[in-house]
């Protein structure tokens, strides 16, 4: 199967799992206003559209749809990776999108949704690179460099899956935003970043054959939106997303995002 093919599996695989019946008619949250953060940096799941300089993407999409079936009035703010999940745990914004993985360490911050989608880590490198193929072919490549952002699961696949284990490991270049990996990729300044195979395939086909994806996947992640702990606002999400994944909202979304989009298009 290829990449896509795998990306494409993992993500449709959560949209089927079992989910708890949904009741008649979903909560009506009678208009509330509910402030949700995200980075703009993760594309296609959230992103600047480089033509139009629109904000979308799968989860603007999605929320869109979840604030329509709840209905209330969504306001989206913007907010970097390293403070969202704490700004969020303070109660500065609702509900956090960031293709978040859900993980026991961030559990005890903040709640999360139920899961939305599933992906698998990928190794993104430049579509001439011939000195390593997969994650053990690269940590056995010592002049190797890796991007990463720190506290994000990429950083800690790269560190415990990919590396010896060392937080501090020389080889590993850290950056403020996943952005900035990917520009350091492409100047030749680190040779690999590791990614969710849902942002990969965005980064992929926008680089206009300068990028591609080797290697298997380094393990599967859920996704879920964030929200300050015991807000009110999670039964009713929650609610919504079984409902969007029993009428085939949610695979509709991906088709959308994962098969059809192209960046830069």
């Amino acid at each position: 199967m290829s990449k896509t093919g795998l990306v494409l599996a993992g993500l449709l695989a959560v949209l089927t799992m079992p989910f708890a019946a949904v009741a008649q008619g979903l909560p009506d949250l009678a208009g509330r206003k509910v402030v949700v953060v995200t980075e703009n940096a993760y594309p296609p799941l959230q992103f600047i559209d480089p033509k139009s300089g629109e904000q979308k993407g799968w989860e603007y999409d999605a929320m869109d749809e979840i604030a329509k079936r709840l209905n209330f009035e969504v306001e989206y703010r913007n907010a970097s990776w390293d403070v969202m999940i704490q700004a969020v745990a303070d109660g500065q914004y609702d509900i956090g999108m960031n293709g978040i993985t859900i993980n026991d360490e961030r559990k005890a911050k903040v709640d999360f949704s139920d899961p939305y989608m599933r992906s698998e880590q990928f190794m993104l490198v430049r579509s001439d690179e011939s000195r390593f193929t997969d994650a053990k072919s690269f940590a056995a490549f010592t002049d190797g460099l890796i991007g990463a952002q720190p506290g994000t699961t990429p950083f800690y696949t790269t560190v415990y899956s990919v590396l010896d284990g060392n937080e501090q490991n020389p080889r590993i270049k850290l950056f403020e935003t996943f952005g900035a990996t990917i520009l350091a990729l492409i100047s030749g300044d680190v040779d690999a970043v590791l990614t969710d195979g849902t942002a990969g395939e965005g980064y992929v086909e926008s680089s206009g054959g300068g990028l591609k994806m080797v290697g298997g996947p380094l393990g599967s992640e859920d996704f879920g939106f964030i929200l300050a702990k015991g807000s009110d606002l999670i039964a009713p999400v929650d609610a919504a997303i079984a409902d969007m994944k029993a009428d085939g909202t949610m695979e509709k979304l991906t088709v959308k995002w994962f098969r059809d989009y192209k960046m830069g298009e």
